[in-house]
């Protein structure tokens, strides 16, 4: 980002027109990337506090990006719908997105974060790695898909400071 764009991470219910057009861009992205878009299931009220969030990154007050957390059965929590709209993108903000993520699941008592992603998003890989995220068994909807990749991170207590 330059100095002048001004980023701004707020919660957004999952279900809001506004969260739902971005939703819906992301999906045609995975159309475009793998075929058809996801199919894992969402619910909405996953992303509910305490047990999950969805936030939305507005750039000089534009909604850009998207991303959420939902608590899964055994304690860990999976990321979802991390998006930015193409325009947006390599200024830094999926990072600033996926570090408020990380802080606001270790607030909310999160040891891991979990995730799926595919060969088709190199951008998203890198992201990953390059955050601290390594591989773990597949799990969800996409436990068996062969082009599917899951990673993990461990969330430290020093993100629930601050």
């Amino acid at each position: 980002m330059s100095a002048a764009d001004v980023l701004t991470v707020e919660p957004r219910r999952y279900d809001s027109a506004e969260v739902q057009a971005l939703v819906e861009s992301v999906q045609q992205e995975y159309v475009e990337r793998y075929g058809g878009p996801d199919a894992a299931q969402v619910d909405p009220a996953q992303f509910e506090p305490p047990d999950g969030l969805f936030l939305v990154g507005l750039l000089d007050g534009q909604p850009v990006a998207t991303g959420g957390w939902r608590r899964l059965p055994g304690g860990d929590a999976e990321l979802k719908r991390m998006f930015v709209v193409t325009a947006a993108r390599r200024r830094g903000i999926a990072r600033a997105l996926l570090a408020e993520l990380e802080r606001s699941a270790a607030n909310a008592g999160i040891s891991r974060l979990v995730l799926n992603t595919g060969l088709e998003q190199p951008e998203a890989i890198r992201l990953y790695e390059s955050s601290g995220y390594t591989p773990v068994p597949g799990f969800g909807h996409y436990a068996d898909a062969p082009r599917a990749l899951f990673y993990g991170k461990e969330l430290s207590r020093d993100f629930s400071r601050g």
